[in-house]
């Protein structure tokens, strides 16, 4: 037989209705990545183009 037991609390019943979620301004470190993960996309995207149009070919398909 256990010491003690623990009780389910219900949640708090929503009254009204739920206020909209302001949306946070970005970091200073996340705009650097998304910088830095635009150039290897344009980097990639000039890299498909360079390369033969035989399809199954290139970077895209590569697992990782």
């Amino acid at each position: 037989m256990p010491a003690f037991s623990f009780e389910k609390i219900s949640p708090p019943v929503r009254r009204g209705p739920i206020a909209p979620i302001a949306k946070k301004q970005r970091g200073v470190i996340v705009q650097i990545l998304n910088r830095f993960v635009e150039a290897r996309v344009k980097r990639t995207l000039r890299e498909e183009k360079a390369s033969s149009p035989v399809a199954g070919k290139g970077r895209k398909n590569r697992s990782r």
